[in-house]
């Protein structure tokens, strides 16, 4: 068995605690307190699933102790404690500073009203919403977690339940409104997130469906042809034997090939592998391996199972040789065929042999552990088990139905995942069954996974309901293969953004309060969310309006001018308003100043390697930096080995630097052959352009203007690199800002698209594109027509976009 091989260390410091007979009080951080209670005085110094660091160093703080209270006071916190066993009278916490108008005083046991949110097990079956755990982040500045029932490690690589009778083991955050830090705080408790091999981070291919051998690798060609790119292939159930007579169970838990559908398993792994793709099998172990299984007599021999009436091996993992048996016997023969991590589909609940020892996270644990075996960034996919299953990505959220009400939750259940550092959710894109067929509805769920954290397109076996963007309508099918394209080439910024350095790396999707907590706006937005450090995304999760063609979704900007990096559409910050977007258009805003790296190509192979050129978006007007960072190991030397054991990561880094006071550009490039730097919102090369290769200006390079319907930019392109390090400067002159954007072709584009009567086209074109009339005129015109909001809400969006417009 693999020991718990994650360093932890779970004692605090002797001079952290506050000890009394039955209490216990460990003072982590001057925002993060440890309570315990205990009937009979015993504490827990072991890890528990949440907490496997408690060895922080010792904060400033005092005690006061009276002959029946006890009273703790850091900077930032309070405690009062009456000495007996913990309620809400006794055990109270008081915060320092005014994170509410009516300030925050924490009572033990008492519902937290002012929580965040976290996550939840599953999606399966939801249809739109669902309920959610708790998190550590509350509005109201304190939040608590209860860990008084986790499970246990044992320090000699196994588990063990909590001891029996009356204990309370808790942590309280205690971080007012400084989301970040309390959640960089979690990751030391709990652990960080693992980096995930940049594979994991292109698109899925997933379906609930009896594929054989020769069908999934000519599926896997077309996607090829079509040039659209994949990294992961998935096979659900029907790979192992199902419905067959000699099955005798349901046929859900399966481990021997099923020989008709894949008669060479292990050369179907080398297709795969040349593809430059990788595999995962779906488990569903709960039924144990059965007397039919290639790998029944091997694990019961190793038990000492009686196999005289084939009775089962009963699945227990709380059973150490069980767990053995279940890797070494079972798993890895089919890892060395084809599997290179493995989808964990536990759907029975918290319950096992031991009370307390929940066989899903004995399963992530203990899986992600072995897959640490075959590759250097292991990986497993699988389902949330509670506060602490961060450390094992990918989660996968479960069976979702097809309806708008369950795109428009998912933006939100993903965000406030963040808020317990639960950062990798891999969603059903597209939905997996029941609702109904709404090719538009698929279109923006594309949309939605290309800026998730993982792009798994997944569906049902109904026929129906497959998700290959070729059994869309023509408009449909475009819009999906752009935007599942646009996701490899995201790949440089999502990968960079998730690299685990000295710093503690904070979750890809974050809510819009963790930057924003003192704007009340940034709470109403709950599917609104940043996508890395230099963007964030407004997802359109409802259908467009039949006139217009256009979706509406209702965005907060934060201060400062932000562009849609999509349509090239420059805002003012510091206001909500109503978006309008095309089919082909989402919504993606970044500040000025931002940076964000792409592959150069517009068609993007399997399997998510360094990309050979980038193209570099710059929003003018303020200082920006970006480090892209890539993996030596995704080179493309290694990658059709299926393994990574032997190879240490090696990092080169490609570092841009704009400074907005000398308009100049610097950037060092690591083994690109070409970039382009592309500067989003202006709109006319400067006369004084100059551009430097490694100090030279003998350069092979191309500048171009781009205009609507193209978004409004220049283009530098820097052709014939040198295979090294190279240093690029671009200069486009002292203080370039973003151009006051001329929307009239836009404008006169959608009225032309307006599926209404002439008459009311003319009228409203005559108000919207006249300009001898001011502004604040035209909008009152509009308005004063008393027409539906679908109809002029595009209008005024544009109007009222950019105040340097109205001027």
């Amino acid at each position: 068995m693999n020991s718990y091989s994650r360093e932890t260390k779970p004692t605090a410091s002797a001079d952290s605690i506050v000890i009394g007979e039955k209490y216990r009080f460990t003072v982590l951080t001057d925002r993060l307190i440890r309570y315990e209670w205990a009937f009979d005085g015993k504490f827990e110094d072991r890890a528990s699933t949440f907490a496997i660091n408690r060895s922080f160093p010792t904060p400033k703080y005092r005690v006061v102790e009276g002959e029946t209270d006890l009273e703790i006071f850091t900077e930032f916190f309070h405690l009062s404690y009456d000495r007996g066993r913990f309620t809400p009278n006794g055990l109270t916490v008081a915060l320092a500073g005014k994170h509410t108008i009516w300030g925050t005083f924490w009572r033990y046991g008492i519902l937290d009203t002012g929580n965040l949110g976290g996550t939840a097990r599953t999606l399966d079956g939801v249809d739109g919403r669902c309920s959610l755990e708790k998190g550590i982040l509350s509005k109201d500045g304190v939040a608590s977690i209860d860990d008084s029932t986790s499970m246990l490690f044992d320090g000699h690589g196994f588990v063990a339940p909590r001891p029996s009778g009356d204990r309370v083991d808790g942590y309280l955050f205690c971080y007012g409104r400084d989301y970040k830090d309390a959640i960089k705080t979690l990751y030391n408790l709990s652990g960080r997130q693992p980096q995930l091999p940049r594979w994991a981070l292109g698109n899925w291919w997933s379906r609930f469906y009896p594929y054989n051998d020769v069908n999934y690798l000519a599926l896997m060609d077309k996607f090829s042809e079509n040039k659209i790119p994949l990294t992961v292939a998935v096979l659900d159930m029907d790979w192992h034997l199902v419905r067959d007579d000699r099955v005798p169970h349901s046929g859900w838990t399966g481990y021997t090939w099923n020989q008709e559908l894949f008669p060479d398993p292990a050369g179907f792994g080398k297709e795969i592998h040349r593809r430059n793709l990788k595999v995962t099998l779906n488990d569903h172990p709960h039924s144990g391996v059965h007397h039919h299984e290639a790998a029944y007599e091997a694990m019961a021999k190793v038990l000492g199972y009686d196999t005289t009436h084939k009775a089962p091996v009963l699945f227990d993992a709380t059973n150490k040789a069980f767990l053995d048996a279940f890797f070494d016997i079972v798993h890895r023969p089919l890892e060395k065929d084809a599997c290179d991590f493995w989808w964990i589909d536990w759907q029975q609940g918290p319950y096992s042999r031991v009370e307390g020892m929940d066989p899903l996270w004995l399963l992530n644990h203990f899986h992600f552990l072995d897959n640490s075996k075959i590759a250097k960034d292991p990986l497993i996919f699988s389902r949330y088990a509670g506060p602490g299953s961060h450390r094992y990505p990918v989660g996968f959220s479960g069976d979702t139905v097809t309806s708008w009400e369950s795109l428009e939750f998912q933006p939100e259940f993903t965000a406030a995942a963040s808020n317990i550092g639960y950062g990798w959710w891999s969603h059903d894109i597209g939905g997996h069954f029941h609702g109904y067929r709404s090719d538009e509805l698929v279109t923006r769920w594309v949309q939605f996974g290309v800026f998730s954290p993982i792009m798994r397109l997944h569906s049902s076996n109904s026929y129906w309901a497959s998700k290959e963007p070729w059994n869309y309508q023509r408009e449909y099918q475009d819009v999906m293969v752009h935007y599942m394209r646009l996701r490899h080439r995201l790949i440089p910024y999502i990968y960079s953004m998730g690299i685990d350095t000295s710093e503690t790396p904070l979750p890809l999707v974050q809510p819009m309060y963790w930057s924003h907590p003192s704007c009340d706006e940034a709470y109403t937005v709950p599917n609104q969310y940043y996508f890395g450090s230099e963007a964030f995304v407004v997802p359109i999760v409802k259908p467009r309006d039949n006139r217009t063609g256009l979706a509406m979704a209702r965005a907060w900007i934060p201060a400062g001018r932000h562009v849609d990096i999509l349509t090239g559409i420059i805002y003012d910050g510091d206001r909500s308003i109503d978006i309008y977007r095309y089919l082909v258009e989402y919504p993606i805003f970044c500040p000025e100043g931002a940076i964000l790296p792409l592959d150069i190509s517009d068609t993007p192979a399997n399997g998510a390697l360094n990309p050979s050129g980038l193209e570099i978006i710059v929003i003018v007007g303020g200082n920006g930096r970006f480090e892209v960072v890539e993996n030596e190991f995704d080179s493309g030397r290694s990658l059709s080995s299926g393994s990574a054991n032997g190879n240490d990561r090696v990092y080169s880094k490609s570092i841009v630097d704009w400074s907005q006071s000398s308009g100049k550009l610097s950037a060092t490039l690591s083994e690109k052959s070409s970039c382009c730097f592309r500067f989003i919102g202006i709109c006319q090369i400067p006369s004084d352009l100059k551009v430097f290769v490694d100090g030279s200006t003998e350069v092979d390079f191309s500048a171009q203007e781009h205009q609507y319907p193209s978004v409004p930019s220049i283009t530098v392109t820097l052709h014939n690199l040198p295979s090294r390090m190279t240093k690029v400067l671009i200069q486009l002159g002292s203080d370039p800002q973003l151009e006051v954007i001329d929307h009239t072709p836009r404008l006169r584009d959608m009225m032309l698209r307006y599926q209404t009567d002439f008459d009311q086209k003319d009228v409203i074109w005559d108000i919207v594109g006249s300009s001898r009339s001011p502004i604040n005129v035209r909008i009152g015109n509009l308005m004063a027509l008393g027409l539906e909001s679908p109809l002029t809400g595009p209008f005024l969006e544009l109007m009222l976009a950019d105040s340097r417009a109205c001027a």
